[in-house]
């Protein structure tokens, strides 16, 4: 194939059958099964594990892999130290890139990767796989304290993981409600195929880097605003439209000078994204909770969309995961540059699902291009220049 496409889109780049999308019918699936059942029925430990096991586990074995979580939890000081050096107003996400790749320097494990007939230990894969996501949530919610130069709080085996995710970032007692909703939307973020962070982890997982590094690159591809940072500016892009009477003038404005609209559109997906409107319930559901009161930034979200309806739907534009995922952790109290972490932590099981799968039939990528430069020519030393 010699044909050049921007993006590799379209561009099949492996076989999987971790995910899939439909993104003519709106269709997400985990290994089969539709993400809206794993979102009203399952949790992130069972998804997780679903993920790298390729089937819905049992009790017992399901309980095996919390108990495992669980006790992985704990972070050793020297890195929390090394944290306490980082300047206090770095980005989490930069943060956390650092923090992951130091991660192999003080829980080594890399005897396995040092060549392909020595990658098929599954108990490898899987005990380092259960080291990085236990620890994702620790480092997040560490760095909250530790930049507003206050000791982290010690993570708890009695809770699960959303559960201890809250009580880290908070040191309060996990509210059920606010507990639950975060373990869905760490269910709806856990996967989504060959995404930019996830072929980044694939790259470095065929050269047989160690899992930390396989993660460490993922996070830095996450970052972007066009990845992960994109519910960022959805709060942003909410917060400067102001009121739901001003988003026809704003939107009217932003299309005649042919702007992105944050939180709209999705190269997959042709309808609306089948998150989307999971989150958008959750926003519905927490404000019941609350009292019944939406904020004015989901007012103006909601007016948002209806009014880019009539523009952008017969474009194949609609919400995609970012547009309600950032309200509804704005409203959940998260401050808003580390929705992109919390992102992080829950897509952390679909990286290392790949990883697994990468290192099962493994080649290491090596793309090509198309040389647009100058023909080869005679070399002229620098006095004759």
């Amino acid at each position: 194939m010699s044909d050049y496409l921007p993006g590799l889109e379209g561009v099949p780049a492996t076989k999987s059958n971790i995910s899939d999308i439909d993104g003519e019918k709106g269709i997400l699936a985990y290994r089969g099964y539709a993400i809206e059942d794993l979102a009203e029925h399952s949790s992130f430990e069972e998804t997780t594990l679903l993920l790298l096991d390729g089937r819905l586990p049992t009790s017992r074995t399901l309980a095996v892999f919390d108990d495992q979580l669980r006790t992985n939890r704990r972070i050793k000081f020297n890195i929390r130290e090394m944290m306490r050096n980082m300047p206090g107003s770095g980005h989490p996400m930069e943060m956390l890139q650092t923090a992951v790749a130091s991660l192999g320097m003080f829980y080594p494990g890399n005897e396995c990767l040092t060549g392909s007939d020595l990658c098929e230990d599954l108990n490898y894969v899987h005990n380092m796989s259960v080291k990085i996501i236990a620890r994702m949530a620790t480092l997040v919610a560490m760095w909250e304290h530790i930049r507003n130069g206050y000791d982290p709080v010690e993570p708890r085996i009695d809770l699960t993981y959303a559960e201890n995710f809250l009580h880290m970032l908070t040191n309060k007692e996990p509210d059920p409600m606010l507990a639950r909703i975060l373990d869905v939307c760490l269910i709806l973020h856990a996967e989504h195929t060959i995404n930019a962070s996830t072929f980044a982890a694939l790259v470095a997982g065929s050269t047989l880097a160690s899992p930390y590094g396989v993660v460490a690159a993922a996070v830095g591809t996450l970052s972007g605003p066009l990845h992960g940072g994109a519910n960022e500016r959805v709060v942003d892009m909410l917060k400067e439209i102001g009121r739901p009477e001003k988003v026809k003038a704003w939107l009217d404005q932003k299309l005649k000078n042919k702007e992105l609209i944050w939180g709209m559109g999705h190269r997959e997906y042709k309808v609306k994204d089948p998150r989307a409107p999971i989150l958008e319930k959750l926003v519905h559901k927490l404000a019941e909770h609350r009292g019944g009161k939406t904020s004015p930034l989901f007012e103006t979200a909601l007016a948002l969309e209806e009014a880019a309806r009539d523009h952008l739907a017969e474009k194949g534009v609609y919400p995609n995961v970012d547009y309600y995922s950032g309200i509804l952790y704005s409203e959940m109290g998260f401050p808003t540059d580390q929705f992109t972490s919390i992102f992080a932590v829950a897509r952390s099981a679909g990286w290392l699902a790949h990883w697994r799968e990468q290192l099962a039939d493994n080649r290491i990528f090596r793309p090509t291009q198309v040389y647009v430069g100058e023909p080869l020519r005679p070399y002229v030393v620098i006095e004759e220049r």
